[in-house]
């Protein structure tokens, strides 16, 4: 059993926000405590649980650094190159793949 105030799904109180909501209102939880959580049953299966933040305590996020920025344009450019042909593929490859589509699809044609 939780010390926290727990409420169904979508019976929140205002001035309760999620982190996602926080994110999109320029927020972030700014080392609060979780303030309550909100639970939406599933059937069998234990219960969906999200954790609620106060947004009067909430701080806005923090200006990306120049120096941050251009780490996260390297990172990412990173992750366009394919490993296979080693040319950029336009888009970030996802891990679960791990080459660009042209490498994946000559790959699967000659298995």
């Amino acid at each position: 059993m939780s010390a926290l105030p727990v409420y169904r799904w979508r019976l929140a109180p205002d001035g309760y926000a999620t982190y996602r909501q926080l994110r999109a209102m320029g927020l972030w939880p700014g080392g609060q405590d979780v303030a309550a959580e909100l639970q939406r049953p599933r059937g069998r299966r234990g219960p969906l649980v999200a954790y609620l933040y106060r947004i009067d305590r909430a701080k806005p996020v923090r200006a990306m650094t120049p120096a941050k920025c251009a780490a996260l344009e390297r990172a990412n450019a990173a992750r366009r190159i394919c490993p296979n042909c080693r040319r950029d593929a336009g888009y970030r490859i996802p891990p679960s793949r791990g080459m660009c589509t042209p490498c994946a699809d000559s790959s699967a044609s000659a298995a």
